[in-house]
C-alpha cells in the first residue's frame, strides 16, 4: 500500500537546550515543515526512564516540558499547521509500546549500544524504561505510521529497531491484515532517516572531541537557547582554539577537533559549507573569525531566547498549544491503536 508520507521527532525535555539541539533537531524541524507533514512530540515519558536526578522531579518536568514547546514555536514551527505535543497525554504510545514488547527479541534490545553507554557500569540497577526505551520510541513513530524520521548518527540504531519491528509485525500478522482489508499485508511502514545539516553533530566549546552536553559541568562548554547576547558573545570568545591560522581547505581540519567544531557551526548557522566558510576565513586569525561568529549566533539566537522568554512566561498558553496538539495527535493514534487490536484479535467496542 501506499502510506501517507508523514515526519515524526521528539525531543527530550531534560532542560537546558543548547546550540547543539538546535543544529542538530530544531533547525531542521523548522525546514521539514515547508516540504513533509510533520508530528513533533515532547517525549516526556523517554524523559523519566533515568533517575529522577537527571529529569528533576514533577515540577522540573513540567518546566521543561513547557520550555522545550516554546524553543520548537520560537524557532520557528507552526503549531496550527503542523502537530506539537507532549507524549503523555496521549496514550496509544504506551499501549502499542506494549504490543510491541510481544514483537520484539530480547536478542534485539541487547545489541542496543546505548542502553550499555547510558547505564555504565551499574546495569542491574538501570530502570526496566531505559531498557526498553527503544520500543517505546518505535511506538512513537509507528502510532503515527509516520515514514520518516529525522535522526542522528546515534540514533539510527534505535531506527533500524523499528524497522525491524514493523516487519515483524507485517509478517507475524500478514493474514489478519489482509483480513482487515490491507491487501498487500503491510499495516506498518518502515521508516526512513533523514539525515540533514553540515553540522548535525556539534561539539563542546572547551573541548571539540566531546560532544556539546547540558551535563557538562562548565557552562562556558555550550550556548543555551535561553542565554542572551552578551552571554554568547563572551562563550565564544572563550572557546577553545588552537595558535595556527584558520586553514584554506576541509583538510586541514582534520587533527584540529575545535577548529573544524567552530566552522562548522558557522556554516550550519548560515546556511552554507564548511569549504565556503573557509574561502572567507581561511587564512585568518581566530579573532576575526570569532567576531564574525560571535555576531552571527547573536543575530540567529538571540530573538529565539527573548521569544522563549516570552512563551515560557505564559504557561497557560503554552499548555493549550500542547493540548490542542495532543488532541490532533490522538485522533491518528486511536485509528492505528484500534486498527492494531483488530489485526491482534482483541475485542474492543466499536
Amino acid at each position: 500500500m501506499a502510506f501517507v508520507e508523514r515526519v515524526f521527532s521528539g525531543v527530550q525535555p531534560t532542560g537546558n537546550l543548547h546550540l547543539g539541539n538546535y543544529l542538530g533537531a530544531i533547525v531542521n524541524f523548522v525546514k521539514l515543515q515547508e516540504t513533509h507533514n510533520c508530528v513533533y512530540c515532547v517525549v516526556d515519558m523517554h524523559a523519566i526512564t533515568h533517575g529522577i536526578d537527571v529529569w528533576g522531579g514533577p515540577a522540573e518536568l513540567a518546566r521543561n516540558t513547557r520550555e522545550v514547546t516554546a524553543a520548537f514555536i520560537a524557532a520557528g514551527i507552526d503549531p496550527k499547521k503542523h502537530i506539537v505535543f507532549n507524549q503523555s497525554q496521549v496514550h496509544e504510545h504506551a499501549e502499542l509500546t506494549w504490543l510491541f514488547n510481544c514483537v520484539a527479541r530480547i536478542g534485539w534490545l541487547n545489541r542496543m549500544t546505548q542502553f550499555k553507554d547510558k547505564a555504565g557500569k551499574d546495569r542491574e540497577n538501570a530502570s526496566v524504561g531505559l531498557y526498553d526505551y527503544p520500543v517505546l520510541m518505535a511506538a512513537d513513530i509507528l502510532v503515527y505510521r509516520a515514514t520518516h524520521v529525522p535522526v542522528g548518527e546515534d540514533q539510527k540504531q534505535h531506527l533500524e529497531l523499528s524497522r525491524d519491528i514493523a516487519q515483524k509485525f507485517n509478517n507475524d500478522f500478514a493474514d489478519s491484515i489482509r483480513g482487515q482489508g490491507f491487501n498487500d499485508g503491510l499495516f506498518f511502514p518502515l521508516p526512513e532517516p533523514l539525515i540533514t545539516g553540515p553540522a548535525t553533530r556539534v561539539m563542546s566549546l572547551r573541548d571539540g572531541t566531546k560532544k556539546m552536553s547540558k551535563s557538562d559541568s562548565s557552562d562556558n562548554s555550550r550556548i543555551n537557547l535561553t542565554d542572551d547576547a552578551d552571554t554568547i558573545a563572551q562563550k565564544i570568545r572563550k572557546a577553545k582554539t588552537d595558535p595556527e591560522p584558520l586553514p584554506s581547505e576541509e583538510k586541514g581540519l582534520e587533527t584540529r577537533p575545535e577548529a573544524d567544531n567552530l566552522v562548522g557551526i558557522y556554516a550550519a548557522l548560515s546556511g552554507r559549507s564548511k569549504a565556503g566558510v573557509l574561502g572567507e576565513f581561511g587564512g585568518g586569525q581566530f579573532s576575526g573569525f570569532k567576531s564574525a561568529l560571535v555576531e552571527l549566533c547573536v543575530t540567529t539566537l538571540a530573538p529565539i531566547a527573548s521569544e522563549m522568554k516570552r512563551l515560557v512566561a505564559d504557561p497557560g498558553h503554552v499548555d493549550a498549544i500542547l493540548i490542542d496538539g495532543a488532541e490532533r495527535a490522538r485522533a491518528i493514534a486511536a485509528e492505528t491503536m484500534n486498527a492494531a487490536k483488530d489485526i491482534i484479535g482483541f475485542i474492543r467496542k466499536t
